[in-house]
């Protein structure tokens, strides 16, 4: 007994979820609780944390689900679910969830190991006062302590809930002649008459912003904020004597105004008499969800799915806008390499664990991939009885990835939120996150891992330079010219531009079809580079670069580029069908090196941009970050893109963020050099460990990382292609073996050039997996993935897995090939 304490306010208690399984104490065998480190045990853990520890004193607890009682207040049959008409989740008028039918029963008691001694909670009153009085206050904070696991979770979601503005209480509104009318209005800049906002301060009535579709207005309300600095608008139409829309620009959200009554009758509109004309923002946002029309064709919602189970069919449950990691890591454990490294040493793993295995990496992938490979949190339920309704057979049973989703996600400043993220970028930081962590250890990231040749041909000298770098993902452009139904697209804008001007339903969207072998031509036409530095000419001249593989993968992951920027640069999403092959040769792109009869470009350093004694002070145009910040780019990665561009205006800024967003590091802090006399140059300052592990996790030395980081300011992607660059010099020769295994394939080449360590094979593919994207942006919508296991289509929709019946190839956002063996 003298090792149980009292956990102090804020300390971790892992009282739902075993720190090794997705034990709980509803699972057999209830949760054990250390009542020292306050770690959570299932059955088959406990004794391990017991010999490893010494820890002796658990508490034990275990729920047994039981049916409510019937109080006949229920009618024969279920309700036909309603329309949602809140952007929500669990709540009155949102997305309907089912109501749990079952009452939890919990039993809690001690147990003191080895002897596996139980004392329940009645019997305390037999210990000595002082042993009595610290038992039961742990006791008492364990059941009331905030747990760790729960904070994780979500029970229902709610686009709606909104806080009250700062900008609300002290509102400056000066004295004005300024008089709205109760209808009439339009836009005081372009005589547009809905999607009208009227601003608090001053009273101008101008149009909302241009939507990803092209509707929606000219953002004349948005530019107003920009000029003045005004911060709270009112959506004209949405007045009523419950309230209306209020936008805070500053705050970049829906907020409320306490004061919203008082306010508007500065202005003479009085609240109490207005009536609903317009539609509110959380209505527009369903009507292009339900409009855009991808949710359903995705999620095979026309056709009865029949549900799987056992090994390799367990669901994930959404902990909350949790869809993108979901689908993520489903395809990743469908992955031979994942499945070796972390399921098949997962005892190793566990065993070499540290004190607190929640925040270790290796173990918490471990968990995870054995609980859904196991087939132990899907089984199937018991037969039906006759007369029993489909709505009464419980949900699959799934994991929670609680522990996983906080540790990859601490210290991010997206994926540790809740909300809707890029599953393109939450793949790459996986990918880095395992980078990290392996170390000199086996490697499953060998299966994505290739080497991409870049050839410059500078047009004023005819020279050429090769280039190499590491990637993980081929990005593929969409072409919207050689869509192939150009007049019915063409129609189509024409009925949605009729619509809006006589104010009707707008119609269904048409989406552009386009051939994947014009994507593919895109990504490997010539690509004209401005500015580009010649060694031979000493100077800036133009040049053309092509891009080709210098290794294929054994597994190929392929991006398609569907969010990007209109001519406006306003974000918006392509929706577009792509005629995705099952076989897929890429052969032809290899890259061939240097060729007979070309000259290189000698191999000389550009001029230094600054020099050592004439140090320029950083810039950083706050005004233009936030221009980029209001197109929802994360803010880090928006203040690295204005630096980066000198602060020269928006448009080189969305280009640098457009180029960089596939960058691991896209949304880390900006770190600012120092231009005071403290600062210290690359010679003498040394580059992050955390880097060196990544350049060294390539393959390459410690030495050549250290060198390489050197010599490019601590830039991990630089590193790489400056090794590449001096792949020829004695001291930096890359001493490694190419591959810690054969490919997939069997086939590796035996004079594989030094380099990164890579696999290599033909270039030749089957299509085994995709991630499909439902919604207008990253930033909401849904995800699910499609996986072909034993020749058949399955698909997984959080923690529904059945058998796809119409899997929309052509819809997907990320694509995974494996190499064609046959």
């Amino acid at each position: 007994m003298a090792g149980i304490r009292v956990p102090r306010p804020g300390e971790r208690v892992h009282r739902e979820e075993c720190a090794f399984s997705y034990s709980g104490p509803e699972s057999e065998g209830g949760l054990y609780i250390c009542m020292n480190t306050f770690l959570g045990f299932g059955k088959q853990f406990v004794e391990r944390h017991h010999l490893k520890t010494g820890q002796r004193a658990f508490l034990h607890l275990k729920r047994t689900r039981k049916a409510k009682s019937d109080d006949g207040s229920s009618g024969a049959g279920d309700p036909p679910k309603k329309k949602p008409t809140r952007l929500a989740i669990g709540v009155e008028g949102g997305f309907e969830v089912d109501s749990d039918p079952f009452e939890l029963e919990e039993e809690v008691k001690i147990v003191i190991l080895p002897d596996n001694v139980a004392i329940s909670r009645e019997s305390l009153a037999l210990m000595a006062p002082a042993i009595r009085e610290r038992v039961t206050a742990s006791i008492e904070a364990l059941l009331s302590a905030d747990s760790a696991s729960r904070r994780q979770d979500v029970e229902a979601w709610d686009g709606e809930v909104r806080q009250v503005s700062q900008h609300a209480v002290a509102l400056r509104q000066p004295a004005t002649d300024v008089r709205i009318p109760p209808c009439g209005w339009r836009c005081s800049q372009c005589d547009l008459r809905e999607n009208l906002w009227v601003n608090l301060t001053d009273g101008s009535i101008l149009c909302g912003r241009r939507y990803f579709d092209g509707s929606g207005g000219n953002n004349h309300a948005l530019e107003h904020h920009k000029r003045t600095g005004f911060p709270l608008a009112v959506k004209l139409g949405t007045i009523t004597p419950d309230g209306a829309d209020v936008y805070s620009y500053e705050e970049d959200e829906m907020v409320l105004d306490p004061g919203l009554a008082e306010h508007l009758s500065h202005f003479g509109i009085d609240m109490m008499n207005m009536q609903k004309t317009d539609k509110t923002m959380t209505e527009l946002e369903l009507d292009m969800n339900q409009r855009v029309g991808e949710w359903g064709a995705i999620q095979e919602s026309a056709v009865q799915l029949k549900p799987l189970y056992g090994p390799g069919n367990t669901g994930m449950h959404n902990l909350g806008n949790s869809c993108y990691l979901n689908a993520v890591m489903q395809v990743v454990f469908s992955i031979n390499d994942f499945q070796n490294k972390y399921v098949g040493h997962m005892h190793k793993i566990f065993q070499d664990s540290p004190a607190d295995p929640t925040q270790d990496f290796n173990t918490q992938v471990a968990k995870l991939g054995y609980g859904l490979l196991s087939g132990e949190y899907s089984r199937a339920p018991p037969e039906s009885e006759e007369g029993e309704g489909e709505n009464d057979k419980p949900e699959p049973e799934g994991i929670s990835p609680r522990m996983f989703k906080a540790l990859v996600g601490k210290g991010h400043p997206e994926f540790s939120t809740n909300r809707q993220q890029d599953a393109h970028e939450f793949f790459l930081h996986f990918i880095n996150m395992v980078e990290r962590n392996c170390r000199s250890s086996e490697n499953p990231n060998l299966a994505f891992r290739y080497v991409a040749e870049e050839r410059f041909h500078c047009l004023a000298s005819s020279r050429v330079k090769y280039t190499q770098r590491v990637d993980y993902i081929m990005q593929l452009p969409v072409p919207l010219e050689a869509a192939l139904n150009k007049e019915e697209l063409a129609d189509a804008e024409r009925q949605r531009r009729t619509a809006e001007e006589q104010g009707t339903e707008l119609p269904e969207v048409v989406r552009a079809k386009v051939p994947f072998q014009a994507c593919l031509d895109s990504f490997s036409e010539p690509e004209q580079v401005e500015d580009f530095w010649s060694t031979a000419l000493q100077a800036k001249s133009v040049a053309v670069k092509n891009t080709r593989f210098t290794s294929f993968p054994d597994c190929l992951v392929i991006q398609i580029k569907k969010f990007t920027f209109g001519l406006d640069w306003v974000p918006k999403k392509l929706d577009v069908s792509i005629d995705m092959p099952e076989i897929l040769d890429l052969s032809g792109l290899r890259g061939r090196g240097l060729q007979p009869g070309e000259a290189e470009l000698p191999d000389i350093a550009p001029p230094p941009l600054l020099t050592p004694d004439e140090p320029k002070a950083p810039v950083l145009d706050e005004s233009l970050v936030e221009q980029v910040a209001e197109m929802g780019f994360p803010r880090e990665a928006c203040r690295k893109a204005v630096y980066h561009t000198n602060s020269s205006g928006l448009e080189p800024a969305i280009n640098w963020v457009m180029a960089h967003l596939d960058q691991p590091d896209f949304s880390s802090p900006l770190v600012l050099p120092s231009t005071g006399g403290g600062h210290k140059t690359p010679d003498t300052e040394p580059p992050p460990e955390e880097s060196v592990v990544t350049v060294t996790s390539m393959g390459f030395t410690r030495e050549q990382a250290l060198r390489a980081l050197h010599a490019t300011n601590n830039s991990v992607e630089r590193a790489v292609d400056w090794i590449f660059s001096h792949i020829d010099e004695p001291d930096t020769e890359v001493s490694m073996e190419v591959s810690e295994g054969r490919s997939a394939s069997g086939t590796m080449s035996e004079t594989t050039p030094a380099g990164p360590r890579v696999r290599d094979g033909p270039g030749k593919y089957q299509l085994f997996a995709f991630i499909s994207h439902m919604g207008t942006s990253t930033m909401c919508g849904h995800y699910v993935c499609h996986i072909k296991k034993e020749g058949r289509w399955v698909i997984y929709n959080d923690q529904k897995v059945s058998a796809s019946e119409r899997p929309r190839r052509d819809l997907g956002y990320i694509y995974f090939y494996q190499r064609d063996t046959g």
